[in-house]
């Protein structure tokens, strides 16, 4: 994970609706460094635009010869005997593949995540393992708090989240540190730029880092107190958080 020319870093978003035209907090943000310089940030009101952004940004920097890292603030993978059940291997980029087909996400972010969840927790044993939603679309098949699933047989956690205690389950749909709508609504993003990009492009850490981009998952809060100390008057969060 060494040698790279452009750095960027992108804190997504599951809306359900384009963001404000004004750039506004839980959005989509994204900020890029080249060769050291200065950081630039770009704020994104769909996820559609954003996929447009990171594409034309990627053919770019490689056409210009610089080699990209790309960090991305939602899990990558899920936690152990997940994709097994879901796709039959452990291979997390063969679920990406699977939920590259299931999710609709449209121009304006339109989507079908909670159908797609419902599908998925179909596949399991028990209520569960997704939960969160609006109440008015609160079924047996996905329930709007997680303390009503049971016997579902999956973790709570992904290995690499045991001492991260400000990380939230990956099977939260809705409300605050709802990372399970961004990752079923991020990962299909970047499954379609791995087959744009086919061999020119890895992830890490489940490919060799070795190519001329790569696609990294990033934890925030980790460094939150920097984030913190260098946040300029007025920036929004989300802003602070890309730059820094």
């Amino acid at each position: 994970m060494t040698g790279f020319d452009t750095v960027i870093v992108v804190d997504w978003s599951a809306r359900a609706t384009p963001s404000p035209k004004k750039p506004a907090k839980d959005a989509i943000w994204i900020g890029i460094v080249r060769d050291g310089r200065a950081p630039e940030c770009i704020y994104l009101r769909t996820r559609r635009e954003a996929e447009a952004w990171l594409a034309r940004t990627f053919e770019t920097e490689r056409k210009a010869g610089r080699r990209v890292v790309a960090g991305f603030d939602f899990p990558f993978a899920y936690p152990k005997g997940f994709a097994r059940e879901v796709v039959g291997t452990d291979d997390p980029l063969a679920l990406w593949d699977w939920l590259a087909n299931a999710v609709e996400d449209s121009p304006d972010n339109t989507n079908n995540r909670w159908a797609v969840a419902e599908r998925l927790n179909a596949m399991f044993p028990g209520i569960g393992p997704f939960w969160g939603c609006p109440a008015s679309i609160e079924t047996q098949a996905l329930p709007a708090k997680g303390s009503m699933r049971r016997d579902h047989s999956l973790p709570e956690r992904r290995g690499v989240e045991k001492g991260l205690t400000r990380a939230q389950p990956c099977w939260k749909l809705f409300t605050t540190g709802s990372v399970g709508s961004q990752a079923l609504l991020g990962i299909p993003v970047l499954q379609r730029l791995r087959a744009r990009f086919g061999a020119d492009l890895s992830v890490a850490p489940f490919e060799p880092p070795e190519t001329g981009i790569v696609l990294a998952e990033l934890f925030p809060s980790l460094i939150a107190s920097s984030i913190a100390k260098r946040v300029e008057p007025d920036e929004i969060p989300d802003r602070a958080q890309v730059r820094v």
